[in-house]
């Protein structure tokens, strides 16, 4: 574990905004706040949240460009991406592109060399030295008026959603459909930057942490493949094994099928292994 040589001020409205997160979620331990249609609700937009827009288009289609899509798709992606809660997507894709620039080195927004809290968690609870960098690594997006909508709209965007799962059903699915389901995908995604740089198997040389963990791959839709991410990072499939299963490489083959997505870039076929 590195120690760090000064003490990072906390971003105290981050602090706020996942600690009311979290204390509401708490709420559907409340039995009169469970419904099954809720829980339906909740994992129906977990799959649109975690795995259409965080895996799908956050991070496989704008932040690594692995394939193309025609703009309307995109935003689409974009937008289910912005209802994960995660931050804005320009602040989401230039800290991802940041992080795989310098993958467990001291200038990693979430350096696992530093534990696994910090890299799960603790790396958002503070002014993240990074933060300063992300207009350098989005300016093939910055000045997309629908990104910029998305990015400083994700909180109004929320309490719309949430007011709309009121009218629908009541408390039982504000508390599950947002912020159980907020929770659950913060949770999942913050392994990929956690758990597959702690557990797991090492298919190629990737010149870090970067490993292989077949629960979190099911968890984030096939994002748990982190070493062959981290290996080919450009590549729209990271599942490279037939035994690992990587379902937004089955989503992105779907939008081929139908015409929506052309240029799926791929690793080479003989790639040498560590």
């Amino acid at each position: 574990m590195i120690a760090t040589s000064e003490k990072i001020p906390p971003a105290w409205g981050t602090i706020i905004y996942m600690a009311t997160i979290h204390f509401v979620a708490l709420f559907a331990l409340v039995p009169s706040n469970f419904t099954w249609s809720a829980l339906g609700v909740a994992l129906i937009f977990y799959i649109i949240t975690a795995g259409i827009g965080i895996t799908l288009g956050f991070h496989r289609l704008v932040s690594h460009r692995s394939f193309q899509v025609p703009k309307l798709v995109e935003y689409c992606l974009i937008f289910c991406g912005t209802l994960a809660g995660q931050g804005g997507p320009l602040d989401w894709i230039g800290l991802h592109r940041i992080h795989h620039q310098y993958s467990d080195t001291e200038s990693d927004p979430h350096n696992s060399l530093k534990g696994f809290y910090w890299s799960h968690l603790g790396w958002m609870l503070c002014q993240n030295p990074a933060n300063e960098k992300i207009a350098r690594y989005t300016k093939d997006i910055s000045s997309d008026r629908f990104y910029l909508f998305c990015q400083y709209g994700m909180i109004p965007i929320q309490l719309a959603l949430a007011l709309l799962f009121y009218y629908w059903g009541g408390l039982p699915l504000v508390i599950w459909g947002v912020f159980v389901r907020l929770v659950v995908v913060f949770h999942c995604t913050w392994f990929v930057n956690s758990a597959t740089h702690k557990f797991g198997y090492k298919s190629y040389e990737s010149h870090d942490t970067s490993l292989n963990c077949w629960w979190v791959a099911l968890l984030t839709f096939g994002e748990g493949w982190h070493n062959n991410h981290h290996a080919f990072q450009y590549s729209a499939r990271h599942g490279l094994e037939w035994w690992e299963i990587d379902l937004t490489w089955i989503m992105i083959r779907t939008l081929a099928f139908f015409g929506l997505a052309s240029n799926i870039k791929l690793p080479p076929h003989k790639a040498k292994q560590t």
